[in-house]
């Protein structure tokens, strides 16, 4: 079985979260935290700030580790490291997905997720509340 390791970002601004919309594949249109493969030599902070480059034209700042999530799709194996993050500097400029959304800790509960990415929501809105 293929393994797959990530780090995604929880970005987070005036209490909101960023999500991003996937746009094509078995997941196409279900809302993600954007983020992507650990390169070899890299730390999650690494990648996360190389990640949200790329995908989204902006500059984060790692801020501290959130949770780490592993799932099993049908065909890999997924280990994602969520960390949360702010922007420093850029505007969300959309490079690989269809749509961003800035989402309020209230919501999080209603939206169509990627699968592994339902396991964030609990220690999100714990982070969210103690912030």
């Amino acid at each position: 079985m293929k393994e797959v390791e990530v780090v995604a970002s929880a970005t987070i601004y005036e209490n909101k979260v960023l999500l991003t919309q996937r746009t094509d594949g078995q997941f196409k249109d279900l809302w993600e935290f954007p983020g992507g493969k650990v390169e070899p030599g890299e730390t999650h902070f690494e990648t996360i700030i190389r990640e949200m480059n790329e995908e989204l034209q902006v500059t984060v700042r790692p801020i501290e580790p959130l949770t780490t999530v592993t799932y099993q799709y049908p065909t890999f194996h997924l280990t994602m490291h969520v960390v949360i993050t702010e922007i420093i500097a850029g505007e969300v400029t959309l490079t690989e997905h269809a749509s961003y959304q800035w989402i309020a800790q209230d919501k999080l509960d209603h939206i169509d997720w990627v699968p592994a990415d339902i396991a964030v929501i609990d220690p999100l809105k714990l982070y969210l509340s103690n912030s």
